[in-house]
């Protein structure tokens, strides 16, 4: 099992991680003639989930957040939400993720937007968040659990780290009703790293796990709205323009295929796309 775990852990590492991730977005910043002098800079490409910077505040304002709460972001990426979380709603956030290049890089766009006074980030594995019992006001994820194969480990973790009464907030991607999923996708080349649950085991594991439902939303329509849109501008870009500071500089050349192909996954319904938050039930 430990051969497993380490195997998958690998591959998700792998395909996440870029070498010279943060060489290559300052790159492009200074060859566009930006530079990052705010978070507001960096949130064309660091928002590393459907819908973008939208859904990170509707999130928010969904959990709650507010000024003082201790937030643990849960595969905080580049750390988009970290710092919108730490700039518009006052929180002190610490960010956690598998990729080292993505903390590397979530550090030099912190510094640069003067956020590192309130934003710390850890490269560590969510199955074992290296923080002390009763620790965070606010868990948060976004599009992080569709690699996570052991999700009631996962949500043990999150009981232990929050403090009684602590919510998990979370918008991810679930299993539709229509399989198999197309491949590749934003999170997964192809079904080795890709554990989706079906609504109703997810509800189920959270329950189990010692968690009361607080909010459920359906997104799914609206993110498929949103990826048409991105896969038409991507339609209608001139052959040989240069593509915009985007995703794409996360993702890398197979952006475009993956955007297409979620695209079909959502409206062929073999994905869905949902917020959440709970609360960690008393006495947990």
């Amino acid at each position: 099992m430990t051969e497993e775990k380490n195997r998958i852990r690998a591959s998700i590492a792998a395909h996440y991680d870029r070498s010279h991730l943060k060489r290559d977005i300052f790159a492009a910043l200074e060859k566009a003639g930006k530079r990052i002098d705010s978070y507001q800079d960096a949130t064309s490409f660091d928002q590393f989930h459907m819908r973008g910077l939208t859904a990170t505040r509707e999130l928010a304002a969904l959990a709650g957040a507010g000024p003082g709460q201790q937030v643990l972001d849960l595969g905080c990426g580049l750390g988009g939400a970290s710092r919108l979380l730490a700039a518009e709603f006052g929180c002190r956030v610490t960010g956690i993720d598998l990729a080292d290049g993505f903390i590397q890089t979530a550090i030099a766009l912190t510094q640069a937007a003067g956020l590192q006074d309130r934003i710390v980030f850890h490269t560590g594995d969510l199955n074992a968040l290296p923080f002390e019992p009763s620790q965070f006001d606010l868990a948060w994820s976004q599009h992080t659990l569709m690699n996570i194969r052991e999700k009631s480990e996962f949500f043990g973790q999150l009981l232990r780290v929050l403090k009684p009464g602590g919510r998990f907030a979370f918008y991810e991607v679930l299993a539709g009703p229509h399989q198999p999923v197309y491949y590749p996708v934003q999170w997964a080349g192809d079904a080795s790293i890709n554990f989706l649950l079906p609504e109703d085991r997810f509800r189920s594991l959270l329950a189990e796990s010692g968690f009361d439902m607080l909010q459920w939303q359906e997104t799914s329509d609206l993110c498929r709205e949103w990826f048409q849109e991105i896969t038409a501008k991507m339609a209608r870009r001139p052959a040989g323009a240069p593509a915009p500071l985007g995703l794409n500089l996360v993702i890398g050349p197979t952006a475009a295929e993956k955007a297409r192909n979620t695209l079909r996954n959502l409206t062929e319904e073999r994905i869905r796309v949902v917020y959440g938050v709970v609360r960690k039930r008393d006495g947990q």
